[in-house]
């Protein structure tokens, strides 16, 4: 053998090696086990269990557990697992960080100059000195006009994200109940402690009390489904418990502000369940500037694109086939946890501009489930100029439209 050849197997070789040699993961291994629809929880339960897992979510909406083994006992644990004809399939349980807000600011331009050209276009600029607490979206999407027919009353609005800060002022009365996936001692606790599911909420429904910001649907009942800690991370198992509670809960709107690069088969059947029971999913089409983010690129998923105060796209908005609607999305004033205020961008941002739209129809004409929810926002958009259909889907929504 040449020298050269010899260099060239070894380099094969030597991976194999070094990977052989190194020492198993010190953390549990976490997976979601995905079982027969035929057999009952109790059953599925006890067979994880039986192999040495910890159970962490029952994931029954789909038939599944979503379990966390010790590295060491995970291997002869998934033999018997793929040896039982209850099981259909076996996930990894990816951790990440979900959320879909970016840094971006428009304090470069001049607002004079930005007002002159937004007049003509009935568009208030950012914040309107004469409604203060108007954000320049809820004026764009035309909410207050809306608010004569239906401000959201007795609509159930599900915000699937880092918790609300239930005690902030322009939220107290709205925000319902919740839930939290994260913190297992006390499922009950779903207060904020990053401060985006609380921006997120005051967008749909932060009240109309002369100070502060509104939201879209002022009077509607909000619930907080924390499944991301303060970081923004969690598991898909965690997301995928709060879609369930929201089905569960009979949400009639869930707002999902958050995203993954790629889907899981366990997450397309959570979505699908819960379109199947009748919650309306607006997702974030994303902030990558490339493809559509997951959940939102699944077909039951309403995707929300991102604008801007000049109907342009932002530059950080996903696009694709999947985007159903564009949405204002760039410097976004809204609530934040700790009864603050803030003032954030990015497709988190424009989603829940029409979480508030689809609450409006549902109060005011009784839109029910995912596919007449998109036929009724379709028929209230306008496509914007110079953006093509991957950019916005059907355009923005009007408000106005959308009740009559």
């Amino acid at each position: 053998m040449s020298i050269r050849s010899f260099l060239a197997a070894l380099a094969v070789v030597l991976p194999l090696a070094v990977q052989a040699q190194q020492p198993a993961p010190a953390g549990p291994v976490h997976k979601i086990v995905v079982f027969k629809r035929s057999v009952t929880p109790a059953s599925r339960i006890r067979v994880v269990e039986q192999t040495g897992a910890t159970v962490k979510h029952d994931l029954r909406l789909i038939s599944a557990i979503a379990v966390a083994y010790p590295p060491k006992v995970f291997q002869t644990a998934e033999l018997g697992l793929r040896a039982n004809r209850d099981v259909v399939r076996i996930e990894d349980d990816y951790v990440q960080n979900w959320i879909q807000a970016t840094p971006f600011s428009l304090e470069d331009v001049r607002l004079p100059a930005l007002r002159d050209f937004l007049r003509p276009h009935g568009i208030r600029p950012l914040q309107d000195p004469s409604d203060p607490e108007q954000p320049w979206g809820i004026s764009r999407v035309k909410a207050e006009a809306a608010w004569k027919a239906t401000r959201g009353a007795g609509v159930k609005v599900a915000v699937i994200d880092t918790g609300i800060d239930f005690k902030h002022a322009d939220l107290a009365a709205n925000v319902k109940g919740g839930w939290s996936a994260v913190d297992k001692e006390n499922p009950a606790n779903f207060m904020d402690d990053n401060g985006h599911g609380t921006h997120v909420s005051g967008t749909i429904a932060a009240v109309r009390n002369s100070t502060g910001v509104v939201g879209v649907a002022p009077e509607a009942s909000l619930y907080g489904v924390k499944v991301l800690d303060g970081n923004g991370s969690g598991t898909f198992a965690d997301v995928i418990a709060g879609i369930q509670w929201a089905a569960e809960n009979e949400m009639q709107v869930a707002n999902m502000s958050l995203g993954a690069s790629r889907g899981t088969e366990a997450l397309a059947d959570a979505v699908k369940a819960a379109a199947k029971a009748g919650v309306t999913i607006i997702a974030a089409a994303g902030n990558s500037g490339g493809s559509v983010g997951f959940p939102a690129a699944y077909p039951e998923c309403i995707a929300v694109a991102a604008s801007d105060v000049r109907d342009e796209l932002a530059y950080f908005s996903s696009r694709g086939p999947e985007v159903a609607f564009i949405a204002p999305g760039v410097d976004v004033k809204s609530t934040y946890m700790g009864g603050d205020y803030d003032t954030l961008s990015g497709t988190s941002m424009a989603t829940p501009h029409v979480a508030g739209l689809a609450t409006l129809a549902t109060a005011a004409k009784n839109v029910r489930g995912e596919a007449a929810m998109r036929q009724a926002l379709k028929a209230a958009a306008t496509p914007l100029p110079g953006l093509s259909v991957e950019e916005q889907g059907a355009g923005m929504i009007d408000a106005t439209k959308l009740v009559e």
